[in-house]
């Protein structure tokens, strides 16, 4: 819910307007699809090895998984590459070759190769030790040349999260649980959303436009899944003092959506 003061009040009165727009993705979207199952290899690994080093990618395209980069754990560990992919895309949803992937059939490839010995250099022994400085304890660790990024929190939501993203979010969330508990039956895992909100003196006002795409069975029609998604989805997420006669819903805009998944479009 939006939250705001008198002060904040009298802010949208003089500020000025303007739009801002945040995507969010199911977990059948093929790129979604990818971050999963290297996430899966990760916690595999470190399940096994808490001090291994893993860079790990994965592609997706019709019918392939290839998992690809550079890891380093104990020598006396297995990892099961093929039945963590196939965990992974079972869980998501892709069970039937009618969905244009299947975690029972797809081919699963693999390219692992060790960290670079290069790279290695500067994570297992940090510069401050190489060079003889003196160091803290926090200092003496080891680290590649990636880091964290990080966002911002505010009070646009009860999540502290900005208004458009967490909508976003919450669509796909509730697009996701209607397909699995199965009452939109028709619904399949690949699918996407945006939310765009008015803003007027940097606090939200109201919600402009809304954009689901969902993949969905051959012989449903689009206005039962526009009804469905409105209703169901949109109206049950979206608080009613958020939207209003301007309010506009595209549902599944370019009018058919069977096709999805890494069949549909390459993931990495």
């Amino acid at each position: 819910m939006a939250k705001g003061s008198s002060n904040s009040k009298e802010i949208v009165k003089k500020g000025k307007r303007y739009f801002f727009t945040s995507e969010s993705v199911t977990e059948g979207h093929p790129d979604k699809m990818a971050d999963q199952i290297s996430d899966a290899v990760l916690d595999a690994i470190f399940a096994k090895d808490k001090m291994a080093r893993v860079a790990c990618e994965t592609a997706l395209t019709t019918g392939v998984c290839l998992v690809m980069g550079e890891i380093t754990h104990k020598s006396d560990i297995v990892i099961d590459y093929p039945k963590i992919v196939r965990d992974t895309v079972r869980g998501i949803g892709y069970t039937s070759p009618d969905f244009g992937f299947d975690a029972n059939s797809c081919a699963v490839l693999t390219s692992i190769d060790k960290q670079s010995v290069d790279i290695a250099m500067g994570v297992d022994k940090a510069i401050e030790i190489r060079k003889k400085l003196k160091a803290s304890e926090d200092e003496k660790v080891g680290a590649g040349d990636q880091g964290m990024m990080f966002g911002f929190a505010c009070n646009e939501t009860e999540e502290l999260m900005p208004m458009p993203i967490m909508f976003a979010h919450q669509l796909c969330h509730k697009l996701a649980q209607l397909r699995k508990n199965k009452k939109l039956p028709y619904l399949r895992p690949d699918g996407k959303s945006q939310v765009t909100i008015e803003y007027e003196g940097h606090v939200p006002v109201r919600v402009d436009t809304v954009v689901i795409s969902t993949q969905h069975a051959p012989e449903i029609s689009l206005k039962t899944i526009e009804e469905d998604l409105i209703e169901q989805i949109v109206r049950k997420v979206i608080p009613a003092h958020m939207l209003d006669k301007k309010t506009k819903f595209y549902i599944n805009p370019t009018g058919r959506f069977v096709i999805g998944g890494p069949h549909g479009d390459s993931g990495l």
